[in-house]
């Protein structure tokens, strides 16, 4: 009972069991444990913070601009929604390739990674996760996901094989 007590308090530093770990992996490759998927409610204040700073303004592009008028855009919806997603779908997947990082996940310290190597995931597990996170976010059982699971993965990072995690800096 009491190791349980002194991990639980960060007495003590967790153990490696992996057998083998050169010295210079340890700096490139995180432990698994420490790979957790972050705290569902910074992953939804990540995500509102990205709905106002980059859905909003493509809303308003397309609308305006591109559709001319509300009335433009009343009139040919679909065409308009499909602009919206796609302009969408360029804007998020340039931030997570570039940084690993929307404006919503920076503002919350959060990164997106591949679990098993600990860096950026490739081009296609961005495109996968993309698709997959517009489909949790259309289902009733994708927004639930996170919350049964222990390791906090929604459906887009299970599919993925992604995930965001919480590493808060050190500067605060």
């Amino acid at each position: 009972m009491g190791r349980w007590r002194d991990v639980k308090q960060g007495k003590t530093e967790k153990i490696d069991t992996r057998k083998s770990r050169r010295k210079s992996d340890a700096k490139e490759e995180p432990l698994l444990a420490d790979a957790l998927c972050a705290p569902v409610t910074l992953r939804l204040k990540a995500f509102i913070v990205d709905t106002f700073m980059i859905t909003m303004p493509l809303l308003y592009i397309v609308i305006y601009l591109v559709m001319g008028s509300r009335e433009g855009f009343k009139e040919h919806m679909a065409q308009g929604w499909m602009i919206i997603l796609a302009l969408h779908m360029v804007v998020v997947l340039l931030f997570w390739y570039l940084k690993a990082q929307t404006p919503g996940m920076k503002a919350y310290d959060l990164h997106l990674v591949d679990p098993q190597t600990g860096k950026k995931p490739g081009f296609v597990k961005l495109l996968l996760r993309y698709v997959m996170l517009q489909t949790a976010i259309l289902s009733i059982i994708g927004l639930f996901v996170p919350w049964l699971l222990k390791s906090r993965a929604g459906l887009h990072d299970l599919v993925s094989g992604s995930c965001i995690v919480w590493r808060p800096s050190k500067t605060r």
